[in-house]
Order: C-alpha cells, then structure tokens, then sequence
C-alpha cells in the first residue's frame, strides 16, 4: 500500500505561482537594503547551542530546535540516549544529547559572524540577510514552524541616524509593495527600565518586559496578573494602568512620560534618543510617516537595549509583519565588547500573507513565461528552435512546447500558464519567411518576420 504523503505541521510547499509572488517580496526588500548600503550575508542554518541558548530570554530558549547528536538513533547507544533524555527533561543541557540547534533568529547567528571575522569586517558594518529560521513553536495563522525573514542590521556604531533610516526602508518596502495600511510602532527598553524604576521595581526590566509584551494577546488584566506572579507589588501594578489606558498623541506622551521618569536617568536617556530619531526623520524631510510612539511595546527579545520597533498591518488581522530594535552589546557574550548595533526583520510569510488577503500582487509578478513557440513537429525545429534560441538571447522569458500535440491542448497550457503571447511557424509561415504572434490576452493576430518578433514582444 502506498505511503501519504505529508509535511510537518507548520511548514508549506511553495509551487511557481507562490515563488513567483514571494520573489516579488524577496526582490523588493532586497533592492531596499542594497540601496541604503547594505551587503549580503548568509550563515548556515544550524549553530552550536551554546551560541543560541540565553540570547532570546527563557521562553525563547524554549522554542529552539534541538537536533540530536549524531549516532543517538544507535541501538547500541539506546541506554545513553534514555539517560540524556532523563537530563534534558529535568532542565539540563546534556551535551551528549543534543550540541546544535536549528537558527531561531538571524541576529544571533550574525553577532557571532561579527565576532568571528571581525578583523576581516570594516565598522560600521552593514549586512542584510535573507534565509530561514525555525521556531518549535504551536502552528497558527500567521506563525509557522519553518519561515523566512529579510535582515538587516549596522553594528559598531550607536549612531540615531541607523534607527530613523530603518523607519525610512520599512516605508519605502511597503510603499513599493503597495501597502499602506500598516501602522511602525517605536518605543525605547530604556524607557520600559525607567518605567520599572519609577514603580518601584527596578531590576525587574526582563520580567516586565516579557509580561507587557503579551499585551495584544492577554489583554491588560493578563499583564496584570502575569506581573503579580512575577513578583510586582500591587502598589506598582496600580501605577502602570494609567500608563498601559495611555492612547495620546506623540508629543503629549512624551511629555507624561517626562514627568513620570524625572527621577530615572536611564528613563530620561530613553526619552532623549526618541526625541533625536524623530528629529532626524524630520531632517530627512520624511513626511507623512505611519509611526507612533507606543509606550506597551516591548519586544520579547531580550538582548534588545535601545530604540524598538514593530510593524503591525491595520485592515488584516495578523500579528507584527516587521520588527527590531538596537542592542549594544550582543556581541559581548562571545568576547566582543562595546560593539552596539541595531537591526530589523521583515516576515516574508505574514507580508506574503497581508498582500494575498488584499489582493496586492501585481499580475505581473506571478508570469514566468512570456512567449510558448507551438510545436509543428520535427519538420520545423530548424526554424523554431532557433527563434526560440534568438528570442531569449533578447532576454524574453521562452519556451516550446516539448510535444507535437493537438493545437487545442498547446493552446490551453498556453492559457493554464497565463502566457502573454503564443508564436505560430507552421509550414505556411515557413513558407513566406514570416512567424504569426498571437496575443492570448486580446486574442489579436499579426503576421511578422521573424527579426520583428522582439520588438513587438517588448512593446
């Protein structure tokens, strides 16, 4: 009996129609990044654990891809592997279970490219990176197991002139995309610390991060109650509700915020790289941007330090399409200190998936072929084959149809494919030096000479 065949939830094929509109993304983004200066990187798709492990905070750790070591699967080695097991189970690493990870994120990966190469690398360095990374996370809409993201990161300046640039390639990517209906939240990990401090609950940055960053998810009470499990005072939870029903403009907040952090330093510091990334989008003359200042955004990341950002799409319902943030020293914990970087992500899956629900592809991006040559048989490959060998020299997308089949079947294939224009050079046309280009949108006819072809066909 033969075997079904399946694919692990949480992952999907992509057939031509499908590439064709995700080529589309992958080449807009890219011709973004590549304009503002940034170069292509790629590292592999497994790293050492101890690479990945205590960079993305515990629940992050928890969502790795673990791959087993080598020989494990060994009947002999069936005791060892139970006795591993038993370790990982009560919360150990055992290394003889398990060295390697699939990559969680592209950030990590890249500090420790950084690292490694760093006397080849010329500072700033920008890279931009597109490749998969695996989550062992519960499918959903919009969540996948196995998914691309489109990186790009600066690291070894602190400069605010990286972060109001990032703001300018998510809306020149989405402007290209024709997407306009998203929204680029911003906020800064300082003042999330300054916030703790001025509550009274200062060293607690990580929890209250993790906590308010479920904030879309698990409404205000959630937070709440999550925060009281990790040890807030009631007294503080009291001083962040009006903080959390905050819904004012830029300005206005920032000012209430002023007043809130006026006894944390570090709130402050927070406070003053908002104002100058904003300045320096003024000083780019952007104008009419879709940023706002968003004081419960918190990114659950934990190595995030600085400046944070997230883009959510406001007609689709589906989670953050884009987001990032500055950190100063992730490169530390591999022995590289005071090398501050900042960085975004673009989801290819969930872009892919706002601009199918509103219809966004552009027709154009789903054609691969733009001419079929019909096949008359044997007699006439002389002929077609060496039109079809000119017309892709020309740079025109050409195929012949590998048969010599009935011309109804040639003509729906040409059809099934959307294919812009069919050629005919059956023996009449032979004959009279000339080819007959039919366009299957219009269902015109013209009679051409072959040297005429190309020029039709780009016109």
């Amino acid at each position: 009996m033969a075997q079904k065949p399946s694919i692990p939830r949480g992952t999907r094929d992509f057939g031509p129609v499908q590439m064709a509109r995700r080529n589309y993304i992958f080449n807009t983004i890219r011709s973004t990044f590549e304009k503002f200066g940034y170069m292509p990187l790629e590292t592999p798709s497994m790293e050492n654990l101890t690479v990945l492990t205590g960079k993305y905070g515990d629940e992050g750790d928890q969502l790795l891809f673990k791959i087993l070591n080598n020989g494990l699967n060994d009947p002999k080695n069936i005791n060892k592997a139970k006795e591993a097991f038993e370790q990982v189970l009560q919360g150990k690493n055992d290394p003889d279970l398990t060295e390697r990870a699939l990559r969680y994120d592209l950030t990590v990966p890249f500090a420790r490219y950084v690292v490694m190469n760093q006397h080849e690398l010329t500072f700033p360095f920008r890279r931009y990176q597109i490749q998969p990374v695996w989550r062992a996370d519960r499918p959903q809409k919009g969540r996948y197991r196995e998914f691309f993201q489109c990186d790009a990161d600066v690291i070894g300046t602190d400069s605010l002139i990286c972060e109001a640039e990032i703001v300018l390639m998510i809306t020149e990517v989405f402007s290209n995309l024709k997407l306009n209906d998203y929204v680029i939240k911003i906020n800064n990990r300082k003042i999330l610390s300054g916030i703790t401090e001025a509550i009274g609950a200062a060293g607690k940055e990580a929890d209250f991060c993790v906590a308010i960053d479920k904030l879309d998810k698990i409404g205000s009470e959630g937070v709440f109650k999550e925060l009281a499990g990790r040890g807030f005072s009631s007294a503080a939870i009291e001083q962040l509700q009006p903080l959390l029903a905050m819904q004012e403009n830029r300005q206005t907040s920032l000012d209430k915020l002023e007043d809130l952090l006026s006894s944390s330093e570090t709130g402050k510091q927070g406070l003053n790289e908002l104002r100058e990334v904003f300045s320096l989008l003024g000083s780019f003359g952007a104008k009419d941007l879709q940023l706002e200042l968003d004081i419960t955004l918190a990114r659950g990341l934990s190595y995030y330090t600085g400046a944070i950002f997230e883009v959510k799409p406001t007609s689709v319902q589906m989670g953050s399409i884009s987001g990032g943030g500055r950190y100063d020293d992730l490169t530390g914990v591999f022995g590289l200190s005071g090398m501050s970087g900042v960085g975004f992500s673009f989801g290819v899956d969930r872009v892919y998936d706002v601009l199918d629900e509103l219809n966004l592809f552009p027709e154009e991006s789903t054609v691969t072929t733009q001419v079929l040559i019909v096949n008359f048989g044997k007699e006439a490959y002389p002929h077609s084959l060496s039109l079809l060998q000119e017309l892709r020299s020309q740079g025109i997308r050409s195929e012949i149809y590998p048969e010599d089949a009935k011309m109804k079947k040639q003509m729906a294939y040409a059809n099934k494919k959307n294919i812009s224009f069919v050629i005919m050079q059956g023996e009449e046309e032979i004959t009279r030096g000339e080819v007959t280009l039919k366009n299957m949108h219009s269902g015109e006819q013209k009679n051409l000479k072959p040297q005429e072809l190309a020029g039709e066909i780009k016109k």
